[in-house]
C-alpha cells in the first residue's frame, strides 16, 4: 500500500526549496494590471509557475501514474485511461494525484501557485482537488466546452479558481486550451459533456451568448500557467502532432465555502454535512 499523502499538510519532497520567506513570494505577487485584466476577461495566462527540473519531475511521476497497475491507484477520485471513449481520440483525465506522488503533493503549496492564488480569491485559499489531463501523440482527444462550476455546485458560495499548468508546450496543433473572454459573466450552464464533440455547447446557448462565443488561443511553453474563473467557458481540441501534450491543473476555493450535499464531495471522502465549512484532511488550508 502507498502512504496517503493527503495526510501531509506541507511540502515534504523535492520540488522546490523550503522553507520559504515573504521575497520569495514577492516575487510571484501579480500587479495590480494582471489582477485588472483578470477581473475584466476572467483569466490571466503565461505566468511561469515551473522549472526545467520540475517538470521533469513531474513527467516522471506522471508517467507511472497513468499505468492502471502503479502503487496508490486506489487513491484516485477518478481515474479515466480514454474520458471519451473513443479509442481513436483519447483523453487520459486523473484526480488525486496529489495523494499519491510527492511531486504533484507538494505542487499545490508552491508559492507560485498559491501567491496568485490568494490575490485573485482576495484571501486564503482551500484546495480543491488536482487533476491530470493528458493528450497521446496522434489521437489525443478533445476537452469540451464546458464551465467548471457547473461540476462544483455541491459547494457555495462560488468563489474557486482554476490554475492550468502545461507539462509540454501547448499549440494550436496539439489541443492547446481556449477561453471565450467575458464568459465568466455568463450564468451557470447546463453540462454537455467534457470529451468528445466540441460543438455541442451550441445546443445550450441562448442568441445573445452565440453572438459572445469568440474562443482565444491560450498557446503556453511548458511550465507556464494560466488561471480561470470557474465560469469562464473553456475548452481544448485535438491532439494531432507527434509529441503528447500533458497538463496538470490545480482547483482551489476561498477559505469560508460551505458544503452544499450530504454527499460525499470527492470519491472516497468523508461527508461533510451540507451548510458547514469545507475542510479538515482532504481539503487544507494552503
Amino acid at each position: 500500500m502507498v502512504n496517503d499523502l493527503s495526510a501531509y499538510h506541507e511540502p515534504i519532497g523535492a520540488l522546490y526549496k523550503v522553507p520559504f520567506n515573504e521575497s520569495d513570494l514577492d516575487q510571484y505577487r501579480l500587479s495590480d494590471d494582471q489582477i485588472h485584466f483578470y477581473r475584466e476577461n476572467g483569466y490571466l495566462t503565461g505566468l511561469r509557475i515551473l522549472d526545467e527540473a520540475q517538470i521533469e519531475l513531474l513527467r516522471e511521476e506522471l508517467a507511472e501514474l497513468m499505468d492502471p497497475a502503479s502503487p496508490g491507484h486506489e487513491l484516485f477520485y477518478e481515474f479515466h485511461s480514454n474520458e471519451s471513449q473513443d479509442p481513436n481520440r483519447v483523453l487520459f483525465h486523473a484526480l488525486g494525484a496529489w495523494r499519491i506522488k510527492p511531486g504533484f503533493h507538494d505542487l499545490i503549496w508552491h508559492p507560485a501557485f498559491t501567491a496568485p492564488a490568494s490575490q485573485l480569491l482576495g484571501g486564503p485559499v482551500r484546495f480543491w482537488h488536482d487533476q491530470l489531463f493528458c493528450k497521446p501523440p496522434q489521437h489525443g482527444g478533445v476537452v469540451a466546452w464546458h464551465q467548471d462550476y457547473s461540476y462544483w455546485t455541491r459547494t457555495k458560495p462560488l468563489s474557486h479558481l482554476t490554475c492550468w499548468i502545461g507539462l509540454d508546450d501547448s499549440t494550436l496543433d496539439n489541443g492547446c486550451l481556449h477561453y471565450i473572454p467575458g464568459s465568466h459573466l455568463w450564468p451557470d450552464l447546463p453540462i454537455t459533456g467534457l470529451a468528445g464533440d466540441m460543438d455541442s455547447v451550441q445546443t445550450i446557448l441562448p442568441d445573445d451568448l452565440k453572438k459572445q462565443f469568440k474562443p482565444v488561443a491560450i498557446e503556453l511553453k511548458k511550465g507556464e500557467c494560466s488561471f480561470h474563473h470557474p465560469r469562464l467557458m473553456h475548452g481544448s481540441y485535438a491532439n494531432n502532432t507527434s509529441s503528447p501534450r500533458r497538463a496538470t491543473v490545480i482547483n482551489v476555493f476561498s477559505d469560508g465555502v460551505r458544503s452544499d450535499s450530504d454527499e460525499p464531495l470527492l470519491n472516497g471522502v468523508p461527508v461533510i454535512p451540507k451548510g458547514e465549512r469545507m475542510g479538515g484532511r482532504f481539503f487544507p488550508l494552503l
